[in-house]
């Protein structure tokens, strides 16, 4: 037989079995996710397990079973890759954050929340920053000062999913508020640091580079916001035009989900925030594009979108509990495992203290500019929020594998101490605060009475309300705007009340001139079968 024949006949039953192991491979990575799935649903009502801890527990013990499976070789199934979490995970967890938020609120505490995503970010990096580089100097696992400045970043990525699978919008509408808010501009804030670290020369830094890293960290957040609201409003203006509705449902839905991928891909091409762009993108879909399609595809997206995003969630906890137990990167730190765990305890440690650091002080500053006492933040929730800011996720890890692995691989000594000290952070404030934030919450916040807190500032133009809306008899609880809101008649008035001010010409531009164009709800054209408005309630 001819030797290239034969080759060919070799490379075909290797290209065979490569495609094998991979179709193994994700059919058991989808049965684990259903029975994380059906597990957490079981588990629903415990009041220490959720499902991200449910998730990352069943990833360990799948990683355990595969270490002895293979003998001691291999703990996952695939590789962790910040490109998979990056490009195809993240996405669709922060724009349906974006697209279930309620805006009336988000909005209302946006200073709060851009005070604490932002600058207690910033404030949260210097102060884990400055502390590895006091701490971790003498220990040599950090070679120079990009090291140092990206464990920071790091480290100052929150992952607050546990918090908020216990806190309800509904009944603590301020608190949720601030924590979702903030965790989403925290990841962006994390990433844009992160980013800027890398691109910037900091081993002869002096003024001038500070300042343009400055300079180019707001740009970066300012872009990337515009980005996403004008990818939003591209949507929204080509579905009210066109009116995809009257020929197929399935191509509004389709347009809606592109679009929206389509923002997070623009801002990573442009080397922007990703984050921040779909983010804001489905915060302009909800507004705007959503009201456009019709009822069928408002239901469809709700829980598509949800879907997703859930999915994501899952699989990324899952995969994190699986590759924490990567015996590569252990193997390096065998002969001094107690390093690492102290390298771990100082890390966590400077987490808790980055994090007091602003949470109150911050507090103080914004209780100091609210009129009302029920806008402020009392104590008990900022303790709650400082404690929702502990656990660390797979942001944070992310981070870690870009700065100190090459393609999921550690090959030095210091990275992988570096590496095992991030999962072990991970997975210690993941499982152990993470398994105590239910009884954290229900001790702090008792369920009692709390529904009747600012249950007018309800949001119904979100489409997370959409159903329940559907089920109400009073056509006016539909209205947006709360009658109580005056119309800023002085300079006195606006100082005193700025977030009213702002809200009340927010909505008259809003009326006048945004929905005419971009549609929206009660400003989408009438066509018979088409969206459930009558059309009585139509201007035009």
């Amino acid at each position: 037989m001819d030797l290239g024949v034969i080759t060919e006949m070799a490379n075909q039953v290797t290209v065979s079995t490569s495609d094998h192991a991979s179709v193994s491979s994700i059919s058991l990575f989808s049965a684990l996710l259903c029975g994380c799935i059906v597990i957490g649903h079981l588990l629903e009502e415990n009041r220490w397990v959720n499902e991200s801890i449910t998730a990352l527990l069943i990833g360990l013990v799948t990683g355990v079973v595969i270490l002895l499976t293979t003998k001691g070789k291999s703990s996952h199934i695939l590789v962790f890759s910040e490109d998979l979490f990056f490009i195809y995970l993240l996405p669709p967890i922060i724009f349906n954050a974006g697209f279930q938020v309620k805006k009336k609120q988000f909005f209302r505490n946006f200073m709060t929340i851009t005070l604490f995503g932002a600058v207690g970010t910033l404030i949260s990096f210097s102060i884990i920053s400055f502390g590895a580089i006091i701490l971790l100097k003498n220990g040599r696992s950090l070679t120079d000062i990009g090291d140092y400045l990206a464990t920071g970043a790091i480290f100052a990525a929150t992952d607050s999913v546990c918090t908020l699978q216990v806190l309800n919008q509904d009944e603590t509408p301020l608190l949720y508020s601030l924590v979702f808010g903030e965790g989403v501009v925290n990841d962006a804030t994390s990433v844009v640091l992160f980013n800027a670290i890398q691109n910037f020369d900091l081993v002869h830094i002096d003024g001038t580079i500070a300042l343009k890293f400055f300079g180019n960290f707001l740009y970066l957040f300012l872009a990337s916001t515009v980005l996403g609201v004008a990818t939003g409003l591209l949507s929204a203006f080509v579905i009210k035009k066109l009116y995809f509705g009257r020929h197929s449902t399935d191509r509004e839905v389709s347009l809606m989900m592109l679009m929206a991928y389509l923002s997070y891909l623009l801002a990573e091409l442009f080397y922007l925030s990703g984050i921040l762009t779909v983010f804001f993108c489905g915060i302009v879909m909800s507004h705007y594009t959503w009201h456009n399609v019709t009822e069928s595809s408002r239901i469809t997206t709700k829980h598509t979108f949800a879907t997703l995003s859930f999915i994501a969630e899952i699989f990324i906890f899952l995969y994190v509990g699986m590759d924490a137990l990567d015996i590569d990167k252990w193997r390096f730190i065998s002969d001094s495992p107690g390093k690492s765990i102290g390298i771990s305890s100082i890390l966590l440690g400077l987490v808790m203290v980055g994090r007091a650091a602003f949470v109150f002080p911050l507090s103080f500053l914004s209780n100091l500019s609210k009129k009302f006492s029920h806008e402020k933040i009392e104590f008990k929730q900022q303790v709650t929020i400082w404690w929702a800011g502990l656990m660390r996720g797979a942001v944070s890890m992310a981070l870690a594998y870009n700065q100190f692995t090459s393609a999921g691989h550690t090959e030095l000594p210091a990275n992988a101490i570096m590496i095992t000290s991030t999962i072990t952070v991970v997975l210690f404030s993941t499982s152990v605060f993470g398994l105590l934030t239910k009884p954290l919450v229900f001790l702090l916040l008792p369920h009692k009475g709390l529904k009747q807190q600012m249950s007018s500032i309800d949001d119904p133009t979100s489409p997370k309300s959409f159903l329940a809306a559907l089920l109400g008899s009073v056509h006016g609880s539909e209205i947006e705007e709360p009658t109580s809101i005056p119309r800023p008649s002085s300079l006195r008035l606006l100082v005193t009340s700025p977030t009213r001010a702002v809200h009340y010409y927010w909505r008259k531009f809003d009326d006048a001139v945004m929905r005419p164009m971009f549609g929206g709800r009660g400003f989408v054209p009438f066509i018979p079968g088409s969206p459930t408005e009558e059309p009585s309630v139509h201007p035009f």
